[in-house]
């Protein structure tokens, strides 16, 4: 058990035996072993108090719109946090087989990775589809909406990136770039605006290190889980696909997500690519605001600066 889990007694009275899940950033999600049955366990703050209800929603919610598409982790149990009495919420949901995607995709050939392309591309454009009623975070079981406050209500986007660009520590040249940088990504988003969907369904956080997947014997790829839904959200239909464009950029893997986005979405493949750029700028911003907090985060902020000095949400 590890020294997080073991400040939490009342994990050993669950009768859980946990070990740290590889990929994560966080330190509270561990596998855990019920019963001789491997499971996932998140470890919540007591203070979080209902967040393990909330989390199970929006996994309840992932599972059927992603239905007959990708697998999503099924809630097995749910414990609310106790502020009193310190004891941490829990939620037990349903370990996935499969591999981690950021371990598997650079084994893959081109067509390997035009396979992966292909099945991940059919995720991303599920939850393009999943209409809800606004923008905003979930709040509760019952997957209410509310804003987010500052800065994130800031209005559009260049105000958003505007709040943010302080906490970047930049020399005023690249503020200013960072900052035209916004200018041209808002552009493109208020263009599509105008047909597009108010908000739908976003993981939040779609990436490889977060999706499962296996080859099979006829050189498929097929995913097995999509997983670590903390940070789903109502918002833009493109920023799932920015996410998990941002570091995978192999042309035959990008060709193949975006072309079945494309098809299934009805907007022309380079279209669907500006547009995923443009979305995934404000998170690419806020986690360059988090330098030296984990390597995504320093990733994050030398890809925004090879865009800003280039004046280009493409550059890599």
């Amino acid at each position: 058990m590890s020294d997080h889990a073991a400040d939490h007694p009342s994990e050993t009275a669950l009768g859980l035996h946990l070990e740290p899940l590889e990929g994560g950033w966080s330190g509270r999600t561990f596998l855990g072993t019920v019963a001789g049955e491997r499971t996932v366990v998140r470890v919540y703050p007591p203070e979080d108090g209902d967040a393990p209800a909330r989390d199970a929603a929006v996994l309840r919610l992932g599972r059927a719109v992603l239905s007959g598409c990708a697998p999503v982790p099924e809630v097995l149990e749910t414990r609310a946090g106790d502020p009193d009495g310190g004891a941490p919420g829990l939620l037990l949901t349903q370990h996935l087989p499969g591999e981690r995607g950021d371990l598997l995709l650079p084994r893959l050939d081109e067509h390997g990775l035009a396979a992966a392309g292909r099945a991940l591309g059919e995720v991303v454009a599920r939850l393009a589809g999943a209409v809800q009623p606004r923008a905003g975070r979930f709040v509760d079981e019952q997957l209410t909406l509310a804003s987010w406050g500052p800065p994130w209500d800031a209005g559009s986007l260049v105000d958003l990136v505007a709040e943010l660009v302080p906490r970047l520590d930049l020399v005023a040249a690249d503020r200013d770039a960072v900052l035209g940088l916004a200018d041209d990504a808002d552009d493109v988003l208020q263009d599509a605006a105008r047909e597009g969907p108010g908000a739908v369904l976003v993981h939040g956080d779609l990436n490889p290190k977060n999706l499962l997947l296996v080859t099979t014997g006829d050189d498929q790829v097929v995913v097995t889980g999509v997983l670590d839904w903390e940070f789903a959200h109502a918002g833009s239909s493109w920023a799932d696909l920015g996410n998990l464009l941002r570091e995978q950029r192999s042309p035959a893997y990008v060709e193949a997500v975006l072309d079945t986005v494309a098809a299934r979405r009805g907007v022309p493949a380079e279209l669907a690519l500006d547009l995923a750029r443009a979305a995934d700028l404000v998170a690419v911003v806020e986690l360059a605001t988090r330098r030296g907090s984990n390597p995504v985060s320093d990733a994050a902020h030398e890809r925004l600066l090879l865009m800003a000095r280039a004046r280009d949400l493409h550059a890599c």
